[in-house]
């Protein structure tokens, strides 16, 4: 299919984004300019060979995100950059973040990175000092970190596994928060993003702990939202569904599963890291300058109710 011309996808936009609840429609607009963008960097890629670097909507912007060398933090991060942020990308492994850097360098995107376990208060320390100290300041960050060490009944589930869990998918997640706000405030505002889960509405069979966790995560978004609000700070969540990524592996990659979880789906197909980037772009960006407090599930249909 040839390329929509700009003024005919402008009428396009308008005419779909009437009687659409704002948010929608903003969502829309957001998407279909992006879609606009790069039908016309496509077609400047063709006329010359040269590179110019990214634009869009975040330049000038720093963004930090968690588990950011793989899977949906890694898209998250390469989303970001392509939208003009310089993005502070972190692991807990020097190697993955080194080869994370190098790859979205490789795309003339502007990122640096540093090893941080979220878990550790020394390391979130570090992290928010080290981009603040280099980068002069922090607009957007992103929340993806998260473990699970536990499969099973969750009657079966120890101490040890609940402390871990809520310690870095929920208390660090508030705690990293609570470090970058004065610095967001300094600057006049910013974005916080929290990644949580499909499974904090529907509880992965198996993953109790880690679901109720992801469950928490939709309640600090409506906490956090009201109470930063004047700062010109907007706090929301994304719930992905299943995605192919390393993290839950154990469950796209067994057939029987993955039939079962696609039977209650719309879109009858796993999602990819890609499917999480462009929400968390958008969450980020001016087109959502009055949202705050929400979840946007992206879960190809699947039922989020609590």
């Amino acid at each position: 299919m040839a390329p929509v011309s700009p003024p005919v996808l402008t009428k396009i936009v308008k005419a779909l984004t009437i009687g659409m609840l704002p948010a929608r429609a903003a969502l829309l607009r957001h998407f279909t300019r992006g879609r606009w963008s790069a039908q016309l960097c496509s077609s400047q890629r063709t006329m010359s060979s040269s590179n110019p670097g990214p634009s869009g909507k975040l330049q000038g912007k720093i963004a930090l995100v968690t588990a950011s060398t793989e899977g949906i933090g890694f898209a998250a991060a390469r989303g970001l950059a392509q939208q003009g942020a310089l993005v502070v990308l972190s692991s807990r492994q020097k190697d993955k973040v080194d080869r994370a850097m190098a790859e979205l360098r490789s795309q003339n995107l502007n990122v640096t990175g540093t090893t941080c376990h979220v878990g550790k208060r020394e390391d979130r320390e570090r992290l928010v000092a080290t981009t603040v100290r280099d980068h002069g300041g922090i607009d957007i960050l992103v929340s993806n970190a998260a473990v699970n060490p536990f499969f099973g009944n969750i009657m079966d589930s120890t101490e040890d596994v609940w402390d871990k869990i809520l310690d870095v998918n929920v208390k660090a997640t508030f705690l990293l928060a609570k470090l970058v706000v004065p610095h967001m405030e300094a600057r006049g505002g910013g974005s916080i993003v929290i990644i949580s889960s499909i499974a904090g509405y529907q509880p992965f069979q198996a993953l109790g702990p880690y679901s109720v966790s992801k469950t928490a995560l939709l309640g600090l978004t409506k906490a956090l939202a009201p109470e930063l609000a004047h700062m010109n700070i907007r706090v929301n969540c994304v719930a992905p569904g299943l995605i192919k990524t390393k993290f839950s592996s154990a469950l796209w990659q067994n057939k029987g599963a993955a039939d079962e979880f696609l039977k209650n789906l719309s879109i009858k197909r796993i999602g990819t890291p890609d499917d999480i980037s462009g929400t968390v772009s958008f969450l980020c960006s001016e087109d959502a300058s009055y949202i705050t407090g929400e979840t946007i599930v992206v879960a190809g249909g699947m039922n989020a109710r609590l």
